[in-house]
């Protein structure tokens, strides 16, 4: 059998982001294949077998790949628009262009929002998609492709709605699904796509969208279909004061008594926003290990207020970071969550003891991995685990005055990426996507938003 092909990063300040938060001032990572093989301070050793590449990244940081953990890749081509509306308005404003995309649509909006966060150090991400529009096509077979394309690790959230206008919900009765249609769908799209190996590219999760665009019935049932399967669950929760008082009025208590009616609550379960949370519904969460995506750029965009990320955390709750679908934050990119996570929790009660620069880190590193159930795979560097990493440039001007490589990272201006490893294989060099034209995905993706836009002007 062959050895696996070395590749050694040398000279570089690492932060680990592993239990201990291990870091080195100048050290090394060598990777074998696909995987981490070992890493420490100073020099990689000099007789190692079949390198094939060595890089002195002298001036760099290394850290795991940013991790992902909630996103609306199909909002990428109605970006800037109702950017004035609380969160229920917005959505009353955009789903009536939303119910019109096809997988055409699909497919290069996609494209755009994986470019964009895997330029800016995402390794794995991850698409919440809920709109499936009768007659639009394979959207969530489009949505895989382009994912495949880029190089990146991928969680398909398949997402459902079947509560539209006339049930009380916010969709246009056209845009939804049956119970039954939702279901099969969901189960055809595991069957199909989720791969549950240590080194997969791609997984599936069950998604219903949100309490007041889903019913009960779906909610429940989805819950059962993703444990039948194996896989893992995914909505939206507690995002603002208003779906507090739908789910009170509707059903007669908040969204996580709600949720832990209909069996979603547990360490197979990760809800986005989660940010009117009182201290009985952390406590739920801490109890049944239910994961939190923090989006903290949509939350300030849709003005849902702070989530509680600190009190999150001190109860041990797994918390990862999102982007959001770039309808609701337009720069789409992971990287800046790292930096406004910090700042807009220190304006909640915690001030500035609310996070510091590592723990910002860590949230968008391993608390995405354990968010999406893959710590074990990814989210740290440690020998063993995937080769799922990042190399940011921090000798420039706008970071060279900054002793600290992660307060650099995290509080400075977006470092460039120099290079980007998912399994070992390079998906970014010098800030340019390897195995997708970043100009032709521009091109594509504002065709997409001029045709989405004609199409909904004459609906």
């Amino acid at each position: 059998m062959a050895a696996a092909r070395r590749i050694v990063i040398e000279n570089c300040a690492i932060a680990t982001v592993d239990a201990d938060d291990t870091e080195y001032a100048s050290g090394h990572v060598v990777v074998a294949g696909s995987r981490i093989e070992s890493l420490g301070a100073g020099k990689a050793p000099e007789d190692l077998e079949n390198v094939v590449r060595r890089i002195d990244a002298t001036g760099h940081l290394v850290t795991p790949g940013l991790v992902n953990t909630h996103h609306h890749f199909y909002q990428w081509i109605t970006r800037g628009l109702a950017t004035d509306h609380n969160l229920f308005n917005w959505l009353v404003a955009l789903y009536p262009t939303w119910a019109r995309i096809d997988e055409r649509m699909a497919y290069s909006a996609a494209q755009g929002s994986l470019a964009m966060m895997a330029r800016g150090g995402v390794t794995t991400a991850m698409d919440h998609h809920y709109v499936f529009p009768k007659g639009s096509g394979d959207l969530s077979g489009a949505i895989i492709r382009a994912a495949r394309e880029t190089g990146v690790r991928f969680t398909l959230a398949r997402g459902s709605m079947d509560r539209s206008e006339k049930d009380g919900g916010l969709p246009p009765d056209f845009a939804v699904e049956t119970l039954e249609g939702a279901l099969a769908a969901t189960e055809a799209t595991i069957d199909e796509h989720h791969d549950a190996s240590f080194d997969a590219m791609t997984q599936i999760a069950v998604a219903p969208c949100s309490p007041f665009s889903v019913s009960t019935e779906l909610l429940a049932q989805g819950a059962e279909l993703a444990r039948r399967k194996g896989v893992r669950l995914h909505t939206h929760g507690s995002e603002t004061v208003e779906e507090e008082q739908f789910c009170k009025e509707l059903f007669g208590m908040g969204p996580t008594d709600y949720f832990e009616s209909t069996g979603w609550l547990g360490e197979d379960v990760w809800m986005a926003h989660c940010v009117h949370m009182n201290d009985s519904d952390i406590a739920a969460f801490a109890r049944t290990k239910t994961g939190v995506a923090h989006c903290p750029s949509s939350n300030a965009r849709l003005a849902a207020g702070i989530a509680r990320v600190p009190d999150l955390l001190a109860a041990g709750v797994p918390v990862g970071l999102g982007v959001d679908g770039t309808a609701s934050n337009e720069s789409g990119e992971l990287h800046t969550e790292l930096r406004n996570a910090l700042l807009i929790n220190r304006l909640g009660p915690h001030r500035e003891s609310a996070l510091n620069a590592r723990q910002a880190l860590r949230l968008g590193t391993y608390g995405g991995a354990q968010v999406l159930g893959r710590a074990a795979e990814i989210g740290s560097l440690e020998a063993g685990k995937l080769a799922d990493l990042v190399l940011w440039k921090l000798d420039t001007l706008a970071h060279a005055s900054i002793a600290d490589p992660v307060t650099a990272l995290v509080f400075g201006a977006a470092a460039p990426v120099t290079l980007s490893l998912v399994g070992g294989e390079p998906v970014v060099e010098n800030s340019r996507l390897l195995h997708v034209d970043e100009d032709a995905v521009a091109r594509s993706t504002r065709e997409a938003a001029q045709r989405l836009a004609r199409i909904a002007a004459q609906a």
